[in-house]
């Protein structure tokens, strides 16, 4: 059995030789350990501007301290080493990891690459989609608005009266403005959904809820047009509604490509057209949130306010050219690049 000064011994040789090895490991590796915390900060006083070779050389080096980390742990019970690694671990992980900024970068190329170029391929869709809506619109208001007859037929002249003098106005006021605005965004979305799920059924739903919605559209400047109150429609309808419209036809839009994925798949077998225009669908119709919001607050704030209505018209007609612009130009530009907008095509 050894003496206590044997052990004494043994146990100062095993510190200095534990001692040594940590200070060869350090030796061996702080370069890299200094070359990554060089880094580190430069991404943290530069943003994003590292180069693609720096950041490469980023993730390299955080590879290699995350296995030095692991190794320390394991086999060197020094608290200053693992701590030391710790730090530089983690700063190299927060650089790499920041969620935010990635979810900042990810939110604005959808919305100025992948949304807009997925508009702007189904730019077709989107012309078929507006004339099923704004043909029979266009029919149903000259009809009602030129006969008397039929106008009587399709609204009981007490409802035409109600709705002319307080039905149609009071509606934009039923609510507080936000209660009104949540509401209206609520439904336009589930008609947006509509639109969009519709087109499965090889388009049919789709191209019904549009005319629909082109129908009670028609008859209700119909009926203001054949009262002589046409501005008191327009003014009420326009402020919101070149946006709302817009978008609707939009998701209209959506719901047709996926028709008719199904109904012309080309070359491509139906489920794989299916799915490679649903994903840009999808795109479309998550992009078409923001629009039905700014279209829902303008009618829960602008349309029922007290503002002129060349004003309240003119708000509504720039949100709506703002957007047809956006689409138009952001959209092209993106196709240009090889966007074809379809869902999660920049990861």
């Amino acid at each position: 059995m050894p003496r206590v000064g044997e052990r004494c011994v043994a146990a100062t040789i095993h510190y200095r030789t534990r001692r040594v090895d940590i200070d060869r490991y350090m030796a061996l590796n702080e370069s890299t350990w200094r070359e990554l915390d060089a880094l580190v900060d430069r991404a943290g006083t530069m943003g994003s501007r590292l180069s693609p070779p720096e950041v490469e050389r980023l993730l390299q080096l955080y590879q290699r301290a995350s296995a030095h980390l692991s190794y320390v742990h394991t086999n060197f019970n020094d608290p200053a080493l693992s701590a030391r690694l710790s730090r530089t671990v983690g700063s190299a992980s927060a650089v790499i990891y920041s969620t935010p900024a990635r979810a900042g970068r990810a939110i604005g190329r959808f919305f100025t690459r992948s949304f807009p170029a997925a508009v702007w391929h189904a730019r077709r869709f989107v012309v078929v989609s507006a004339l099923l809506m704004f043909l029979p619109a266009v029919a149903m208001g000259a009809w009602l608005s030129n006969s008397d007859h039929a106008r009587n037929v399709a609204i009981s002249p007490e409802l035409q009266r109600a709705y002319l003098e307080q039905d149609f106005e009071n509606y934009y006021s039923s609510e507080a403005a936000a209660a009104f605005s949540t509401k209206v965004l609520v439904n336009n979305i589930q008609v947006s959904f509509l639109a969009f799920v519709g087109g499965i059924a090889f388009c049919v739903p789709t191209a019904y809820l549009l005319i629909s919605n082109g129908l009670n559209i028609g008859a209700a400047a119909g009926l203001f047009h054949s009262a002589g109150k046409w501005p008191k429609f327009y003014g009420l309808i326009l402020p919101h509604g070149i946006l709302e419209l817009s978008s609707i036809v939009v998701a209209g839009a959506a719901g047709l490509s996926l028709g008719w994925a199904l109904i012309a798949p080309g070359e491509q077998t139906r489920a794989r057209s299916l799915a490679n225009e649903g994903r840009r669908a999808v795109t479309i119709l998550i992009g078409l949130i923001l629009a039905f919001t700014v279209a829902g607050l303008i009618e829960g704030f602008v349309t029922p306010s007290g503002l002129p209505t060349a004003m309240r018209v003119g708000i509504g007609a720039v949100v709506g050219l703002t957007f047809w612009s956006y689409i138009v130009v952001l959209g092209r530009n993106a196709v240009a690049l090889g966007y074809t907008g379809a869902f999660g095509e920049d990861r």
